[in-house]
């Protein structure tokens, strides 16, 4: 999903599941590295941009315009 643009808040799908079973994550930080809280556990990592974007599948919920 290049070209994207991703937001604090989002809730984006994820190729693949975390062990707990969910393959939900909510985006807590954007930049060169993104932070992502697992939607179903509470977990919480880093990655580096260029690997969110190879494993994102899809946007599940935007963060509401403000």
């Amino acid at each position: 999903m290049k070209g994207v643009q991703y937001a604090v808040g989002d809730i984006v799908r994820m190729k693949k599941k975390h062990p707990c079973g969910s393959d939900a994550w909510e985006i807590t930080r954007v930049g060169m590295d993104f932070g992502l809280k697992c939607v179903g556990c509470g977990r919480w990592v880093m990655i580096p941009r260029v690997k969110f974007e190879k494993a994102v599948r899809e946007i599940i919920q935007q963060k509401s315009a403000e």
